[in-house]
């Protein structure tokens, strides 16, 4: 079966680079797919590091069929041919490419068999005992870690990098320096492209929005209401049992009362009517 065209490529991601600024939500419902498509959003990510997300990437492709969307691999893949084997499984389900915090090593064996493959540079969230929480290059001496990875990333044969809490102005430096589609979370705007999570653009946890975020809903309050009537229309409908509200006639299917005195009859043992 023909899968329908892609508004992109990586072929066409390698062709804009450096010419605008492509948007870039992670998403995690297929309601926020098909909003995300319908909004005009050009790139999508996703989780894949799970049996659920795993089994929700079908949806959120059919939700979303013309969008470019990344599948995330799971973090800790013990060997290149565990990761081959989870990017095809990936790309199977819908993904255009997949994403993958693991070592070039790990990455170059999933670039060689054509999976297209998205790396990670600066804060990695799962590496903060290395770290902490903190933008990374802010130092002479980490800017040259930063780019000595990257290097290692595009000649492990990665076609993008998720650039996570880095200084601005380093960011728009080594994004001139690479090949590679250097995906900006955190890192300001001289990246090749802006990525933020729907839960931060929406509002959709109680935590403190991270610096580098900015909500423009507030889903959180938007749930708290929804539960809060959810109680009241819970308490309403205990009160009406209780008080013989409901069910009223408008929400019965009666019997005929001939056809009812028939059935009683004749399940009592009564002659039926003659």
């Amino acid at each position: 079966m023909l899968r329908p065209r892609k508004k992109y490529t990586v072929y066409d991601l390698q062709q804009l680079k450096g010419k605008r600024v492509l948007t870039h939500i992670h998403v995690k419902s297929p309601e926020e797919a098909a909003a995300a498509a319908e909004a005009g959003v050009d790139l999508m990510s996703c989780s894949f590091d799970s049996p659920e997300s795993q089994a929700r990437l079908p949806a959120l492709v059919a939700a979303a069929p013309h969008s470019f969307l990344s599948a995330a691999t799971p973090h800790g893949l013990a060997s290149p041919e565990e990761a081959i084997r989870v990017g095809f499984r990936a790309l199977e389900a819908g993904a255009s490419s997949v994403y993958c915090s693991a070592s070039p090593f790990i990455i170059e064996a999933m670039a060689r068999e054509g999976i297209p493959v998205v790396g990670h540079l600066g804060l990695v969230p799962r590496h903060v005992t290395w770290t902490g929480y903190r933008a990374i290059g802010r130092t002479v001496e980490e800017a040259r870690e930063l780019h000595r990875r990257m290097k290692e990333l595009e000649n492990a044969g990665a076609y993008a990098a998720e650039l996570e809490v880095v200084p601005h102005n380093l960011a728009r430096f080594l994004s001139s320096q690479t090949k590679l589609i250097l995906m900006s979370l955190g890192s300001g705007s001289g990246c090749d492209t802006q990525f933020l999570f729907s839960d931060d653009i929406l509002g959709d946890y109680d935590e403190r929005l991270p610096r580098h975020a900015k909500a423009y809903r507030n889903f959180a309050d938007e749930h708290r209401r929804l539960q809060q009537e959810r109680i009241a229309a819970f308490k309403e409908y205990i009160a009406d049992v209780q008080e013989s509200r409901f069910p009223d006639r408008s929400h019965l299917v009666e019997m005929e009362a001939a056809c009812l005195e028939e059935v009683v009859r004749s399940l009592t043992g009564a002659p039926p009517p003659a």
